[in-house]
């Protein structure tokens, strides 16, 4: 009989990154507490740069008072990695889930997220590889098209992927996108060249992507209604 593995998935669409920030903290406590089970958020954000906790700001070309003009925000993080753009038109997975009780570490967890988006890509005949040593994320050739900035705390996993389905790539002008120099950034649509279904059929894929290489059969989708509100506004239990 196969063991069913389960895996709550909250579909949020856009959703501003501290909001994000301060879900995914609150979904780290209640995991360890056993209060939840492994949960899946899928978003987008605003447009948003964010620096991991290496502080790399040398890699924001774009003084921060410019950033208003452009319409982009700038946050610190605790994740690993270096600085990175989320966006509109990125699909954007931060997984809560506990690795030691799928037996998973730290370096076999972040190959599956590049699994993840490599597996997707293909689906779309596009041929997209993990980078080379220091190069994370996943890479067509020398042009990347998925980052990955991951945080784990007792095992348990926050932050997470982005992969570039067609965002304003003049975004990536402003930073050394994840302290990569001469490097170019890519997008599904630039790299098929022809129409692609809709976003949320995107989101999904990679959703299924995700859960099938890390072995969840037994998928709980949520819509947007996250667990935790923000403005000041009270929690909303879900049942």
């Amino acid at each position: 009989m196969r063991f069913q593995r389960s895996l709550e998935v909250w579909k949020l669409g856009k959703i501003n990154y501290l909001e994000a920030l301060k879900l995914q903290e609150k979904l780290v406590c209640d995991r360890k507490a056993h209060k939840i089970p492994d949960t899946l958020l899928s978003l987008q954000h605003p447009p948003t740069y964010t620096l991991g906790k290496r502080r790399t700001d040398h890699n924001l070309l774009i003084p921060v008072p410019e950033l208003e003009k452009i319409g982009a925000e700038l946050h610190y993080t605790q994740r690993g990695g270096d600085i990175t753009y989320h966006g509109p038109h990125q699909a954007i997975l931060y997984p809560i889930i506990s690795l030691r009780e799928i037996g998973l570490g730290a370096r076999k967890y972040v190959e599956k997220l590049e699994l993840t988006m490599i597996d997707l890509a293909s689906q779309y005949g596009v041929k997209a590889c993990a980078g080379k040593k220091c190069e994370t994320g996943v890479w067509v050739g020398d042009r990347k098209i998925g980052a990955i900035g991951v945080r784990i705390s007792s095992g348990i996993t926050s932050h997470g992927l982005a992969f570039n389905i067609d965002p304003d790539l003049d975004y990536f002008k402003h930073i050394v996108p994840c302290g990569i120099a001469d490097k170019e950034v890519t997008s599904l649509r630039r790299e098929t060249g022809t129409a692609l279904p809709s976003e949320e059929v995107i989101h999904e894929q990679l959703i299924s992507c995700f859960a099938r290489i890390l072995g969840f059969n037994n998928l709980i989708w949520k819509e947007n209604e996250p667990p935790l509100l923000d403005n000041g506004k009270p929690e909303r239990n879900v049942d």
